[in-house]
């Protein structure tokens, strides 16, 4: 088992990437405390599918607290963790595109900006983000697989927006010294293949080994 020090390991990506099944597979086999996004009973979720101007400043501040909990208990917990999702995502992707549209007014933006920027002050960084750059065919089957009605209508057109987010993000972020690995789920079917989540856990190994890798 990797225990050699303590580690944060974040898993990035779009709706229906399979983060959360991966945080689970991977914190199963490591045998690490895994930090789940807050979906099940989030009480903004359906409300802003339907209605994204009206809600998004309330959804995005849900997560961005919910999310700073999570990341303040990874921060003191003493051995290693996994996350579905980091907080970098909540403001570097869905906030910045939502203002980007529209959907989210200049007042509200500078304001969720601010409180991400106390925040983060008080967070560690992870030791390493697991990018799944997943395409728009492979998030809507993976969408409607799961059955959650608030994400049935969502427009493809938003899932293309919001990869584009995260290929900028990820560049972003390698320059501001996160430490990346990409894992393009065109040709890795982690869930059914073996080899394939072999291969993302090897990252983990090679995380200890400081051993970096890009795109895989």
């Amino acid at each position: 088992m990797i225990r050699k020090r303590k580690l944060y390991v974040a898993i990035a990506g779009n709706i229906g990437a399979g983060k959360t099944t991966l945080t689970r597979m991977l914190s199963e086999k490591l045998a690490w405390r895994a930090y789940y996004e807050k979906v099940i009973d989030n009480p903004y979720l359906s409300d802003f599918y339907a209605d994204m101007e009206r809600w998004s400043f309330h959804l995005q501040v849900y997560f961005l607290s919910h999310r700073f909990r999570s990341q303040k208990e990874i921060s003191n917990w003493p051995d290693s963790c996994i996350q579905d999702r980091s907080i970098y995502e909540d403001v570097e992707i869905f906030a910045r595109t939502l203002h980007a549209q529209g959907k989210m007014t200049d007042r509200d933006y500078h304001n969720y900006q601010d409180l991400f920027s106390i925040m983060v002050t008080y967070l560690r960084k992870p030791d390493v983000i697991l990018y799944l750059k997943s395409p728009i065919e492979l998030l809507l089957e993976h969408i409607g697989k799961r059955g959650r009605e608030y994400e049935q209508s969502i427009d493809p057109g938003y899932l293309s927006i919001l990869n584009n987010a995260y290929d900028d993000w990820i560049e972003r972020a390698k320059k501001d010294n996160f430490h990346v690995v990409t894992f393009d789920m065109r040709y890795r079917d982690f869930e059914k293949n073996e080899k394939d989540f072999n291969i993302i856990y090897q990252s983990i190994v090679n995380l200890e080994n400081q051993t970096w890798l890009d795109v895989v």
